[in-house]
């Protein structure tokens, strides 16, 4: 967590710095990219302060409303995040941008937005290194885009998706700026701006989607499910595991529940202290497993239906 939250300042920082940057810059050289893309440095300033204010929220103690805590607090401003992205950072470029295309405006001082676009690119390109090197540190050897979807801290990713979007959106502007300039192009300003919207919305709905993935539940890995199963048949009075149930309750904690098939031999305190073994196994091995409730079950076949879950 120490390490989304070095991520997220360095983003807030450097956007926060951009965004007005690029509001005087548009201001003066009359440019419709320039503005949309000062709209979008400032929607990730607020983007990055909503994932620090679920970051503190989601480490509240548990309490008698929320028993298992309030993790998934940061799984919900991670989604609220990609809302923003969506509505406010490409729907306002997108809006801008057609403005500028049905009545252009011929660029004035564009030399302003050179000098503006080479700082954000440096300063955007800065943040996003971080948070490279951040992510590269928990995705070890895995692909990204496999780190991306495994990954159960939604602060890292998302960052880093917004950095990454803001550097390709300067990188379309500064282009179409060039083009606009060179060969008196005046519509290509709201085309970047356009594009700039097309392409928030896209990460959007990627970062909308692992988002609410996590927000609905999402449970451990199945290699990870294999293995605690297999700990768990491991012990004398257990049969097999009949059920397995999980869920993320934040990147650092995870509830699992468990319907276990023990020796019909066994008494109500042998089960119990086997109940007692194979939870302290698992915390032992796994320690992201914070809550492990164990429900025994009989051995003798039930004339009820089973759901497999």
């Amino acid at each position: 967590m120490a390490s989304s939250k070095a991520t997220i300042y360095s983003a807030l920082a450097a956007n926060l710095l951009i965004a007005v940057t690029k509001f005087v810059a548009g201001g003066i050289s009359n440019s419709g990219a320039m503005i949309a893309e000062g709209i979008h440095s400032l929607v990730d300033t607020a983007n990055e302060l909503l994932l620090l204010l679920g970051l503190r929220r989601s480490k509240k103690e548990p309490d008698a409303t929320h028993p298992f805590g309030y993790g998934r607090e940061l799984y919900f401003w991670s989604f609220i995040v990609s809302i923003l992205i969506f509505g406010l950072g490409g729907g306002i470029s997108i809006y801008q941008g057609i403005l500028h295309v049905i009545k252009p405006e011929l660029l004035e001082k564009p030399s302003i937005n050179y000098i503006v676009l080479g700082l954000s690119v440096i300063f955007e390109g800065g943040s996003l290194i971080i948070g490279v090197r951040q992510f590269n540190r928990v995705r070890g050897t895995q692909p990204w885009w496999q780190a991306i979807i495994n990954s159960k801290d939604p602060s890292s990713f998302v960052v880093l998706f917004e950095d990454g979007a803001a550097v390709a959106g300067l990188i379309i502007v500064l282009i179409c700026t060039y083009f606009n300039q060179r060969f008196n192009l005046p519509f290509l300003d709201g085309v970047a701006s356009i594009l700039v919207g097309l392409l928030l919305m896209g990460v959007s709905l990627i970062l909308a989607r692992e988002s609410r993935s996590l927000l609905m539940g999402e449970g451990i890995a199945p290699d990870t499910k294999a293995s605690i199963c297999a700990l768990v048949e491991q012990d004398a009075g257990v049969i097999k595991v009949q059920h397995m149930m999980s869920t993320y309750q934040s990147p650092e904690e995870v509830l699992l529940m468990l319907v276990v098939v023990f020796e019909d031999n066994l008494t109500t305190p042998a089960i119990n202290e086997a109940i007692d073994r194979i939870q302290r196994r698992i915390s032992e091995k796994y320690k992201l497993v914070r809550y492990i409730i164990i429900q025994p079950e009989s051995a003798q076949p039930a004339n009820v239906s089973s759901v497999s879950v």
